[in-house]
């Protein structure tokens, strides 16, 4: 007898450091968030629908299919590093967060809308209009926020690749650290 599908279903639909880029699949921050769920007894499914490379536009373009397919009780939202790495229009990237969350909303999925933080490569009114960009969305939209994925790593240069940008694997548990917080309080909801 098959056991009976989980009620609680969360999709991941972020970038390359939801994806575990440069690590084995099971050494990223999501599947570790699998592992967490069942340690604490909570009958959750995990999907993770990170590509790396995503922005906001591809995240965009793919969520209708991805909530069709996997029809989610919540998405953890954490697009937007690609945007700010290329120096994308802040404006575009806000109305793609709104507009998927409005998508996850109407699909009846509570987000958790998970910010990140950039280099300062384009200087420090872009920065703080980025990390501003998240704030807004998630005030507008009355959703949960975390404002960096990468808040407990942001001092310690060996937590990070080579390239500087992504986590090594023993930073991952920094990463879902971050979220599970704001995730439980949903959870619990």
């Amino acid at each position: 007898m098959a056991a009976p599908p989980k009620t609680c279903k969360l999709m991941v639909h972020g970038d390359s450091l939801s994806a575990a880029y440069g690590l084995k699949r099971e050494e990223g921050w999501v599947t570790l968030l699998e592992k967490k769920l069942s340690a604490e007894k909570i009958d959750c499914a995990v999907v993770n629908a990170s590509i790396s490379g995503e922005t906001t536009a591809g995240g965009l373009a793919r969520l209708p299919a991805l909530l069709a397919q996997h029809k989610p009780s919540h998405v953890l939202l954490e697009l937007g590093g690609n945007d700010g790495l290329r120096g994308l229009p802040l404006n575009e990237m806000n109305g793609n967060l709104l507009n998927m969350v409005n998508q996850a909303q109407q699909a009846q999925a509570q987000v958790l809308l998970i910010g990140v933080q950039i280099p300062p490569n384009y200087g420090r009114p872009y920065n703080e209009k980025f990390q501003q960009t998240f704030k807004e969305v998630a005030k507008a939209k009355r959703v949960a926020l975390v404002p960096s994925l990468l808040e407990k790593l942001a001092d310690s240069r060996e937590a990070f690749q080579a390239d500087g940008i992504h986590p090594v694997a023993s930073a991952q548990p920094a990463l879902l650290d971050t979220v599970w917080p704001q995730l439980k309080l949903q959870l619990k909801k």
